[in-house]
């Protein structure tokens, strides 16, 4: 069989073929399928899984599970009762920058669906983190992350009702939340904690996002300061895993004299 020697920047080495030269078959097929994809270009219609059976001589589960495999890596998506191909993943920096800013300059029209704002007693984990003592009333921001309308992550936002104590009345939930801080209440960011790790989404989110419970998703932990060091909010995101991808500029650490 064939499969295509890709060398361009981020791709496996040798195409993901082991040393011994043999390959699952299913590798094979989506390896010729891959080719395919370039041909369509975004938006195409791909060949059902039969006709692809009978192109590559091979069972239907062999294509199944190489499509199963593309669409994990955001190759295809479904549309319908059919799978096209992706486009592009969302390139979202890994900075202080809002999600709509990092939306915006991608050239897509980003978007959020308010799934519940509400307040409750702030347990003792989350107090320490955001400045607030134990049973403080908090915020409980969550909104369906969209692009061009289409769903994309979930975020859940948490900062004190002493802080903002007229978010349900002054706040958009259409709108960038850092904006709101920024232009309404002057409040500006001064640096953040953030970790970042892969997880399945539970079957709540993966409702909210649309997805399959088994599409790896990216979770990010953030932990916000304003200007003066104060705990300003605590934000868990997901995102999807086969249409985000993030990216952070690197430089070398600044030397230090020896004494």
């Amino acid at each position: 069989m064939d499969y295509p020697n890709d060398q361009a920047p981020g791709a496996p080495i040798r195409s993901g073929i082991p040393e011994h030269g043999r390959i699952p078959k299913y590798y094979a097929v989506k390896a010729r399928i891959s080719l395919l994809l370039d041909e369509l270009g975004e938006g195409g219609l791909l060949p059902t899984e039969r006709d692809l059976a009978l192109r590559h001589e091979v069972s239907r589960e062999t294509v199944r599970q190489a499509l199963r495999e593309l669409l994990l890596e955001g190759r295809l998506r479904r549309q319908g009762r059919g799978t096209v191909v992706a486009g592009p993943k969302l390139e979202q920096p890994l900075s202080l920058a809002s999600y709509t800013e990092g939306v915006r300059r991608q050239g897509r029209r980003p978007g959020r669906h308010l799934i519940g704002l509400e307040r409750f007693p702030c347990p003792e984990a989350l107090a320490a983190e955001i400045g607030v003592g134990r049973g403080e009333p908090v915020w409980h921001l969550e909104r369906v992350l969209l692009a061009d309308d289409e769903r994309v992550g979930l975020e859940s936002t948490y900062v004190s009702v002493a802080r903002l104590p007229r978010l349900d009345v002054e706040f958009d939930p259409d709108s960038s939340f850092y904006a709101y801080l920024r232009d309404r209440l002057g409040i500006a960011f001064g640096d953040a904690d953030e970790r970042i790790e892969t997880v399945l989404a539970t079957p709540r989110e993966a409702l909210l996002i649309g997805t399959p419970p088994a599409l790896p998703m990216l979770l990010l932990h953030r932990l916000s300061r304003d200007t003066e060091g104060r705990p300003l909010e605590r934000v868990r995101t997901l995102f999807r895993g086969d249409r985000f991808s993030f990216t952070t500029h690197l430089g070398e650490p600044a030397r230090r004299e020896e004494p």
